[in-house]
């Protein structure tokens, strides 16, 4: 049952993974458009720092620590902003960790707390979010906004867990989806899957490779992910791609999946490893530390994507269609080079 959303600054928000990359981008920005706040990560530290930060700007705000793999520690989190607020109009699932490495060498361990994270987390904080927002009595709906990937539809070597994860992701939440619709729930449900976005990704990833990882081009500022997500926050989509590589490759693993796996195999393997030792940081079996929302890479890192300007406004769509071709290009470019 399709109901508008309320405007960001009448609403209240949950974002998990917010100390952090992306769900700190996402913070920020809420907070200067006026949105509630409820921001949870494990770190308590780095939650006392951003709480700090957040009642500086003016922002009505409150600090959660879980682990969103635990179900019990996720409903402490809706059970926390019905207290503070009354409830919340939009629940974002942005926790998440990578784990680089031949999946051969990764230790069943590791990739179990990998999916506790980036799959559990989801489908905890998605059911929660749901069994309070289906009751709701008021005009407007609720959203859920999810955090997919381009790996969610085409997987990359050296992050297999992840890229499976991610496909996981985007199945539940397609199911999910349904479901409320078919049960009448006032709730917009949306995947958003962003391509390379620069932040401490690969510094907080568990690491069995030989040197530091890293991402590959093209690769965008965080802030373009987090005005993403608070456009879908206004108005209901179900899926926002960040990035024109995340829809280049995607058509290209649909319409030439094997012509993909070579692509992907000789540009993403390569590509993916710094020249850097492991710096150790990790943020897999332990809460990362700090407030850390960008880090720096070789590469540029784009301040704006086209095509995700586009998929949020129609009208642009022209450009839409030439940011996944300049997708496309720049993934068969690097693959080209290599071969030479």
């Amino acid at each position: 049952m399709a109901l508008p959303l309320k405007r960001l600054e009448e609403q209240t928000l949950v974002i998990t993974g917010a100390t952090s990359g992306i769900g700190l981008a996402t913070t920020r920005l809420a907070a200067e458009r006026g949105a509630r706040l409820v921001v949870v990560a494990r770190d308590e530290s780095a939650l006392e720092a951003l709480v700090e930060e957040l009642d500086q700007r003016g922002a009505a705000a409150v600090a959660v620590a879980a682990d969103v793999g635990d179900p019990k520690q996720v409903r402490d989190i809706a059970q926390t902003a019905i207290h503070q607020f009354g409830g919340f109009d939009t629940w974002i699932n942005n926790a998440g960790v990578s784990l680089f490495g031949y999946l051969t060498d990764q230790p069943l361990e590791d990739q179990r707390r990998l999916f506790d994270t980036d799959f559990w987390g989801v489908v905890h904080g998605s059911l929660e979010a749901a069994r309070h927002l289906a009751v709701r009595a008021e005009p407007h709906g609720g959203a859920i906004i999810n955090l997919g990937s381009v790996v969610s539809d085409r997987a990359i070597p050296l992050q297999g867990m992840y890229s499976a994860a991610k496909h996981a992701v985007k199945g539940f939440t397609d199911a999910l989806r349904m479901e409320l619709e078919e049960l009448g729930a006032p709730i917009s449900l949306t995947l958003v899957k962003p391509g390379s976005i620069a932040t401490p990704f690969p510094h907080h990833a568990g690491n069995h490779l030989a040197v530091e990882p890293t991402l590959p081009p093209p690769l965008y500022e965080p802030s373009v992910v987090a005005e993403a997500i608070l456009h879908c926050a206004e108005h209901p989509r179900r899926d926002m791609r960040v990035g024109g590589a995340s829809k280049g490759i995607a058509m290209l693993g649909q319409l030439a999946p094997r012509l993909a796996d070579r692509i992907m195999r000789r540009s993403m393997i390569p590509r993916q490893q710094s020249n850097q030792p492991p710096h150790g940081i990790g943020g897999l079996h332990r809460p990362a530390p700090g407030v850390w929302q960008r880090a720096e890479f070789e590469h540029p890192v784009a301040r704006r994507s086209r095509y995700t300007q586009a998929a949020m406004h129609p009208a642009l769509t022209a450009s839409a269609i030439a940011g996944a071709v300049l997708g496309i290009a720049a993934l068969t470019g690097t693959a080209r080079r290599k071969r030479h």
